[in-house]
């Protein structure tokens, strides 16, 4: 058997060092170069610190590794993570491959939310990735809204206190204060007030006094009206209309000049011999004024009177 060179036993070292190099690195990245395993990708927007070597779950169940993480050629901004699954679990094309992170401690990872309709997904295949909101984002969501209700507040509050302050300046606090003195005396009176009242509730010989006249003011008001129900008030009304109605009947002929008042209030004829009367009694009173010997004869011997004659006046 021939024997080998010194250089060929150094590159068969050389190698063998470099290929067990390579596989260590491939393991310590988590990938088996002695395995045929399946390679999916999945694209984010954003990765969450998601790094190489991560591990990709089923149900809980490592599955796989990442294997690269690295910008989409095509599509700006998009982020591409390529990973390879040991396991031949047979799965949907419209499984999701969703960023989570397992606990507080460990980093993020990947699970396969598994769907069983439509073609099975094989190797080569880009999944629909998307991102878990973990219970930091779920407690950010919950949050956020709250965030805004308090800053909401704070704004009002702030508007309110700003407000406050714009009515209540040094005028407006001045008659508040007064306002709240005057409010004090009414209190006060009104305090002095309720004494009195509880120390005349408290004598009951008064309270007593007042409650004995009205109940005797009472009865007698129950009294009179007992006593004009026993009136015949009902007959007495009756009666009082029954007279009226006859004397508005006299005024009515009065007015209409009937009757002797009637006549003497309407007839002309009456007025105009009363008129004359009056007159003609009027010149009998001058004339016994002025000739009394016509009207009046006295004689001592029953001598016989003279006639009359009427005197000439003198010159």
């Amino acid at each position: 058997m021939p024997k080998l060179s010194k250089e060929l036993k150094t590159g068969i070292i050389a190698l063998l060092v470099i290929a067990i190099f390579i596989w260590g690195f491939s393991f310590i990245k988590g990938t088996n170069l002695l395995d045929s395993n399946r390679v999916f990708y999945a694209e984010y927007n954003n990765v969450q610190g998601l790094s190489p070597s991560a591990t990709v779950t089923i149900n809980g169940l490592k599955v796989g590794t990442i294997t690269n993480i690295y910008f989409h050629p095509e599509k700006v901004g998009r982020l591409v993570v390529k990973f390879s699954l040991e396991s031949d679990f047979k799965f949907s094309k419209n499984s999701v491959a969703q960023i989570y992170s397992p606990d507080f401690i460990s980093g993020k990872s990947i699970k396969i939310l598994t769907s069983f309709t439509g073609s099975n997904a094989v190797s080569g295949d880009t999944l629909r990735g998307n991102v878990e909101a973990g219970i930091l984002g779920a407690l950010n969501e919950q949050i956020a809204p709250l965030q805004a209700k308090v800053e909401s507040f704070l704004i009002n509050a702030d508007t309110l206190l700003q407000g406050f302050n714009a009515i209540f300046d040094q005028e407006s606090q001045v008659n508040l204060k007064q306002s709240i003195a005057k409010l004090n005396t009414t209190l006060s009176n009104f305090k002095n007030a309720s004494k009195s009242l509880d120390n005349m509730l408290a004598d009951d010989g008064k309270i007593d006094s007042i409650l004995s006249n009205a109940t005797i003011a009472s009865n007698n008001l129950v009294n009179l009206t007992d006593s004009l129900n026993n009136a015949n008030l009902k007959t007495t009304i009756k009666k009082l209309e029954t007279t009226l109605n006859s004397f508005n009947g006299i005024l009515a002929d009065i007015e209409n000049g009937k009757g002797s008042m009637g006549k003497l209030l309407k007839d002309d004829g009456l007025y105009k011999n009363l008129e004359g009367a009056s007159k003609e009694m009027e010149e009998l009173l001058r004339e016994m004024k002025l000739n009394p010997k016509r009207f009046v004869h006295f004689s001592l011997f029953g001598k016989r009177p003279k006639n009359y004659k009427p005197e000439e006046p003198q010159e």
